[in-house]
């Protein structure tokens, strides 16, 4: 095999977003792959574990896409690139503030312009609009998208909640006699290597234009309906919310940690409340959504460009 360039830009806080990237990469280097790595480092670390009011103060800035600044990045050894992998996860329906400013960088665009971008995530279950995000930066950079790859917690949805939140603010991730433990599963991770594998198997034939229904094969990405209705409309009144909460305060300002508080018990309320109330009508409407559910899979899982 021709020794390909990959240089893999990556985020990550817990090591889970690297731990998929790198195992999707070993089957790469162990065919002489050149594997480069980089790491996306904000100026300003974010902390891990997270107190709660540190992780709610994200939430406007990574739900409106407002950037940090993060410590400069040495693209030289980029240029020659034969492929991009970039490694992160979605923060509040949305990318994460770093990855925002990763592709919102001028330097970071003209290097990925005219690549071709694999993009991996490791998520709770909520993918879509933070992928949707992500497309607009390629299209926008002039990138070819070519691949997404996206593990989840297979947890049930009010399960995993509990379970990341004790992760996130306790650094607790392992099961418990009641709980599952917490993110993607080592098995999932280990599995990844399959993907690794396709995507080797699509260099050697210098064919890239097939190659997210490949993964697709191999379950890369899950859609699930019901989810993508609940984050679908939490999407757009997050939104609202952020806007909202942003009027009063620039980030880590005292004036908005009311409203913070404030939206972490509506999150709370409709999380436990409402959603499940939002299932039973979705599920009396189902027969109503199906058309518009295959496109917004079709789009999601497969029309990446």
């Amino acid at each position: 095999m021709k020794k390909y360039k990959i240089v893999l830009f990556y985020y990550t806080q817990t090591g889970q977003s690297l731990a998929i990237a790198d195992t999707i990469c070993k089957p790469l280097a162990e065919a002489g792959c050149d594997i480069v790595r980089k790491e996306i480092v904000p100026e300003e670390p974010y902390p891990f574990p997270w107190s709660a009011m540190e992780f709610f103060q994200v939430f406007p800035e990574s739900r409106l896409g407002i950037p940090c600044k993060l410590r400069p990045l040495d693209l030289s050894d980029a240029e020659d690139a034969d492929l991009i992998v970039i490694a992160g996860q979605s923060w509040y329906l949305s990318c994460s503030v770093p990855l925002h400013a990763f592709f919102r960088s001028e330097d970071v665009k003209n290097c990925l312009k005219g690549r071709n971008i694999i993009v991996t995530m490791g998520c709770r279950n909520m993918w879509v609009m933070a992928q949707r995000s992500i497309r607009e930066y390629i299209r926008e950079a002039g990138g070819h998208y070519v691949g997404f790859i996206s593990l989840q917690d297979k947890a049930a949805n009010l399960v995993s909640v509990i379970t990341v939140v004790r992760w996130l603010f306790y650094n607790k991730k392992e099961a418990t006699r009641f709980l599952p433990a917490a993110g993607v599963s080592s098995e999932d991770i280990r599995h990844a290597e399959v993907f690794g594998q396709i995507i080797r198997d699509a260099l050697e034939r210098n064919d890239l234009s097939t190659l997210q229904a490949d993964l697709m094969r191999e379950r890369a990405v899950t859609f699930l309906p019901t989810v993508y209705f609940i984050e679908k409309n939490g999407y757009r009144l997050w939104g609202q919310w952020a806007k909202f909460i942003l009027r009063k305060g620039a980030y880590k300002a005292p004036e908005r940690k009311p409203y913070l508080r404030a939206f972490c018990a509506y999150l709370f309320f409709v999380l436990y409340a409402v959603s499940p109330v939002g299932m039973i009508f979705f599920f009396l409407t189902y027969p109503f959504r199906r058309a518009s559910l295959r496109k917004a899979r079709r789009e999601m899982c497969y029309e990446l460009s």
